[in-house]
C-alpha cells in the first residue's frame, strides 16, 4: 500500500479514536439516573440523558399573574401549519402594555409588510441564532432540547440547527461581558429540582419571540427550569427586563415534555437552506471569526 494510503488509514483511525474518547468522556460526566430521570441523591435536577430530550411549543405561555409576553393580534389570529384552516404568519398584538413606543412602531411596520405579502422572519427559517429568551420558542415547529450537565457548566442544545447555550455554574457575571448572540449565562441549582439561569450581555440582533419583538443590549433574562411531575416535565418561568425596549418587567412560562427521542439528530440549517425562489427574509449570518 502507498504511503498516502497508509496515512489516510491512520487519520481515519485517529479520528475514530477521538470520537470514541469523546463519547466515553461525555457518558462519564452524566450522573447516575434514577427511574424518573432525576439524580438518585436528589441534589440536582437531572435534565440530561442519552435516552430522552425535552419538547415544547414555539409560543410563550402567559404568567400566572402580571404583565406577559406579546401574542397574536386578535384581528389576525395565528393559524399553525398542519392544522385546520389556512396557515398564517404571526402578527403581533401591539396593544400589549409592556411595549415602548419605538417598539410598537417597528412592529407595526413589520406587521404591515407581512400582511402585504412579505415572508415573516423566523430565526429557524433564516438560520439565525435565536438568542435569549427566543431559544425557548425557537423553531418553525417544536424541536427537542437536550442538556449536558457537569459541575462547572450546563450546556443546552436545541436540535434545530444545534443552537447551543453555555451556562457557567456558581460563578458571578463578568464586569463587562461583550455583547453576543447568546450573551453570558451563569446559573445555580435550587431546592434539588430547579436550574436557575441569569443572562446578560446580549446583542440586539435577535428577537424576543416569534412575533419579532425587538430588544436592546440592556436585556436581562432570568429563567427557572423546574423539574416537575416526577421528572416527566420541565416548567420554565421566565422574567424579562429591558428598560430600553419595555415599559415594565414582564414574565412568561414554557412547559417541556420529556420525549423518548433518543440521541440528538443532526439538523443542519445553513447548508440545506437553498434559496430556490429568492424569498430569503434575511441573509444567512456568516462570522468572520469565532466568538468563543
Amino acid at each position: 500500500m502507498s504511503k498516502s494510503g497508509l496515512a489516510s488509514i491512520a487519520r481515519k483511525r485517529m479520528a475514530a479514536s477521538m470520537i470514541s474518547a469523546a463519547l466515553l468522556g461525555g457518558a462519564a460526566l452524566l450522573p447516575m439516573l434514577g427511574a424518573q430521570g432525576a439524580v438518585q441523591d436528589g441534589s440536582v435536577p437531572m435534565l440530561s440523558s442519552t435516552e430522552f430530550g425535552w419538547l415544547a411549543d414555539t409560543e410563550f405561555l402567559p404568567p400566572t399573574a402580571g404583565p406577559g409576553p406579546v401574542t397574536f393580534d386578535k384581528a389576525h389570529p395565528y393559524v399553525r401549519n398542519n392544522t385546520v384552516g389556512q396557515p398564517t404568519f404571526r402578527i403581533g398584538d401591539l396593544t400589549n402594555p409592556i411595549l415602548q413606543p419605538w417598539v410598537v412602531e417597528r412592529m407595526r411596520k413589520d406587521n404591515e409588510e407581512v400582511l402585504a405579502g412579505k415572508l415573516a422572519f423566523t430565526a429557524r427559517a433564516s438560520c439565525w441564532p435565536a438568542g435569549v429568551p427566543g431559544f425557548i420558542v425557537f423553531g418553525c415547529a417544536a424541536r427537542t432540547v437536550y442538556f449536558i450537565q457537569t459541575p462547572k457548566e450546563v450546556t443546552i442544545i436545541n436540535e434545530g440547527d444545534q443552537q447551543v447555550r453555555h451556562v457557567y455554574m456558581n460563578v458571578p457575571h463578568s464586569a463587562r461581558p461583550a455583547a453576543s448572540w447568546y450573551g453570558e449565562s451563569v446559573g445555580h441549582y435550587e431546592a434539588g429540582d430547579t436550574l436557575v439561569v441569569d443572562t446578560i450581555g446580549l446583542n440586539d440582533k435577535t428577537f424576543i419571540d416569534n412575533y419579532r419583538t425587538p430588544h436592546t443590549t440592556q436585556l436581562h433574562v432570568v429563567e427557572r427550569w423546574k423539574l416537575t411531575d416526577g421528572g416527566k416535565t420541565v416548567e420554565v418561568s421566565i422574567r424579562v427586563e429591558d428598560p430600553g425596549a419595555f415599559i415594565m418587567p414582564w414574565s412568561a412560562r414554557q412547559v417541556y415534555q420529556r420525549t423518548p427521542q433518543g440521541a440528538m439528530t443532526e439538523m443542519v440549517c445553513a447548508e440545506n437552506n437553498t434559496n430556490y425562489f429568492g424569498q430569503n427574509v434575511s441573509p444567512i449570518p456568516m462570522a468572520r471569526s469565532a466568538d468563543f
